[in-house]
């Protein structure tokens, strides 16, 4: 697992879990229950899930699938620098190997990764070395062949030659799918029971410029990055749990009723906030700016917003959306008609 074990991720990695286990014959309903994943979810790009509920979809197609040595690498190949999201197109727009490898590695909750990796140096080797203390036994195979086919599929697409893996190094047993998938990979040498999973290539390597690099790009993606793991963070925690409160009643509850309903004082609640670097008038006030945007992008007017929302008047709700937005409640529905929300 990640560094965060409550850190959220896109669900395109979910997605392409069900969409491989779906061509093996598994039915769709089968793989997600007990998940927590909604069919209508991974068809939504912008929602998210907890690694727990990865792991529980992967339990449920190694289950469906069988849990043959190859399934893995097989899921694996379907991944690709554009379902990672921001994330992929920053690792295209990085100038070097190392540089995408070096974001990669920092960014790897943005990824579809369920362990820890770091890079190592070792002569003229460089290696990615994989922690996988925090997976489950029953599904770290799987976890290991899908991430290892990732890594070579997402290079071969960046890269302008057939990625330089010389030897990659598997927790275990041999099986002829492994030495025809390493042929196919064009992997030099494959080690079975090895105590950690490695994947290693030269290290000059690291010095190969990508083809579509760009500085100014890479910097963009890289914020955009940023941006996002902050807002994830941001969804954890007591504040997370307000968040999620506050939008189940519409933006409008008071702090001792969000207090009660978390099962602790109001001055635990202000403490914890604190504690995480907010209030729970900023909360609210967040809060309510979003499902004032989302009302409106839905196709309400302005009166029937600042109803919705609980305002006095028309005039009370257009000064606090002016305060949060810098336009008008209806300039802004003008400017956005027709787009999509995506709640963040």
């Amino acid at each position: 697992m990640t560094d965060g074990q409550a850190q959220l991720r896109s669900i395109t990695s979910a997605a392409l879990l069900v969409e491989f286990a779906v061509t093996r014959g598994v039915a769709t309903p089968d793989l997600l229950r007990h998940t927590g994943i909604r069919e209508r979810d991974l068809l939504d790009s912008t929602a998210e899930i907890t690694p727990a509920q990865e792991l529980s979809l992967m339990r449920n197609v190694v289950s469906g699938v069988g849990d043959e040595p190859g399934m893995g690498l097989m899921a694996g190949l379907l991944c690709h620098p554009p379902s990672l999201g921001v994330l992929g197109f920053a690792l295209m727009s990085c100038p070097t190997v190392r540089d995408a490898v070096d974001l990669a590695l920092r960014y790897a909750d943005l990824s579809f990764t369920v362990a820890r990796h770091h890079l190592v140096l070792t002569g003229d080797d460089v290696s990615i070395v994989r922690d996988d203390s925090g997976v489950p036994a029953e599904v770290r195979r799987f976890a290991v062949e899908r991430d290892v086919a990732a890594i070579w599929t997402i290079q071969q697409d960046v890269l302008p030659m057939r990625p330089p893996i010389t030897r990659v190094a598997v927790s275990f047993s041999p099986h002829p799918v492994y030495e025809m998938f390493g042929a196919m990979l064009g992997v030099e040498e494959v080690v079975f029971n090895a105590p950690r999973s490695v994947v290693t290539g030269p290290s000059s390597i690291q010095h190969l410029p990508l083809p579509q690099a760009n500085t100014a790009t890479a910097r963009f993606y890289e914020q955009q990055c940023a941006d996002l793991m902050q807002r994830r963070k941001r969804r954890q925690g007591i504040s997370g749990q307000v968040r999620q409160l506050l939008i189940s009643r519409g933006g409008i509850a008071d702090q001792s009723r969000i207090a009660s309903e978390l099962d602790v004082s109001v001055r635990t609640l202000r403490r914890r906030l604190s504690d995480e670097g907010t209030t729970f008038r900023e909360l609210s006030t967040e809060t309510v700016g979003l499902l004032a945007e989302e009302l409106l992008l839905a196709g309400m007017t302005v009166e029937q917003a600042a109803i919705r929302l609980g305002y006095a008047s028309v005039s009370a709700f257009t000064s606090a959306f002016r305060s949060w937005k810098g336009q008008s409640p209806g300039y802004f529905a003008r400017e956005n008609r027709g787009r999509v929300s995506a709640r963040v």
